[in-house]
């Protein structure tokens, strides 16, 4: 295992640490757990917030700021945080219009976000949860009951962002992000897989001319093992599966994301942009808004997802609201 690090227990600790130093007029550190706030702590506005375990940065942590989130809980390396790091946090950046949490479909996120929101309800905190079910790979693994929530969190997380952003209600902020999870669709492959610290060795094993299609962002197992093809063909297993299952159609206008999984050039995912684009032009559906980079990555895994999200009018407009993130900054 080659990795920039010191100490395999303080991998989390030490990044967070650099991060809230990095960008100290973005975010800071709560005092008493692990959890990533704004800087600026505002008030007066529903307090967006998510989490999940560390190695798919920038997600979350990256995307605390200005027009997303208010804070994001990161467990250790692929492990869920604790119920009391979603309830501090929430209790750090509450400013009196409630709290929403949005949770991607995985069994220890949503029983522990779910504990927490016991604990604020409890104490007289309206909150409200929306799990983020995008991927159509497979309909259980490891680690779900249901789809993983992938790609469609990041989307999800600006455009709910932006809208508590402008003094939204929380019944408007949950709706909103309930719409956008109806209508956003991912799919993701592996070239390569990943080594967790602890583990010290590849979480799965791939042979140098094979890939996993519908692979998981902590390496779950996918649809179909295979034998490396083309980015265009690679392009068209993942863009039909996600196309045919909401089903997208001709007309629609669509936010097309190609995310990175960590170990992916970004020349390779332009690559997969321009078929991403060709093939949805033969299909009538019409890219509007993009979103290419690596934003929910596995570690260094080699690969990448194709997220679909099917806009209106008001999603086109949060889309292109402002946002100062250390992740996602434009329009400030």
């Amino acid at each position: 295992m080659k990795k920039l690090i010191n100490e395999v227990e303080k991998v989390v600790e030490e990044s967070l640490q650099g991060l809230a130093k990095a960008h100290a007029d973005l975010v800071k550190l709560h005092p008493s757990v692990r959890a990533v706030l704004r800087a600026d702590s505002p008030k007066e506005k529903v307090a967006v917030i998510s989490g999940g375990g560390s190695g798919h940065e920038p997600m979350h942590t990256g995307f605390v700021g200005f027009g997303m989130l208010d804070a994001a809980c990161p467990g250790e390396i692929f492990t869920s945080p604790t119920p009391d790091q979603m309830y501090e946090a929430a209790k750090a950046v509450n400013g009196g219009k409630g709290v929403l949490y949005i949770v991607k479909n995985y069994s220890g996120d949503i029983m522990n976000f779910q504990m927490a929101a016991d604990m604020l309800a409890g104490e007289g905190i309206p909150v409200e949860q929306v799990i983020i079910n995008d991927d159509v790979a497979v309909e259980d693994s490891l680690y779900t009951a249901g789809r993983r929530g992938v790609g469609g969190t990041v989307l999800a997380e600006k455009i709910v962002g932006a809208k508590a952003e402008e003094g939204a209600s929380l019944e408007e902020v949950k709706k909103l992000c309930e719409r956008v999870n109806a209508n956003v669709r991912s799919m993701g492959m592996a070239l390569t897989s990943c080594t967790v610290p602890a583990a010290g060795k590849p979480t799965f094993e791939l042979g140098p001319d094979e890939m996993e299609i519908g692979i998981g962002i902590h390496g779950e197992p996918g649809r179909q093992r295979m034998k490396v093809k083309t980015a265009r063909e690679i392009v068209e297993m993942l863009a039909t599966a996600v196309v045919e299952d909401l089903p997208f159609k001709a007309g629609d206008e669509v936010l097309a994301f190609v995310n990175g999984m960590g170990g992916t050039p970004l020349s390779e995912l332009y690559i997969v942009y321009n078929d991403l684009n060709n093939f949805l032009e033969k299909k009538g559906i019409k890219i509007v808004r993009n979103l290419v980079g690596n934003y929910i990555t596995s570690l260094e895994m080699q690969g990448c997802s194709i997220t679909l999200l099917r806009l209106d009018g008001e999603m086109k407009r949060l889309w292109d609201a402002p946002v100062c993130t250390p992740g996602l900054r434009w329009g400030m």
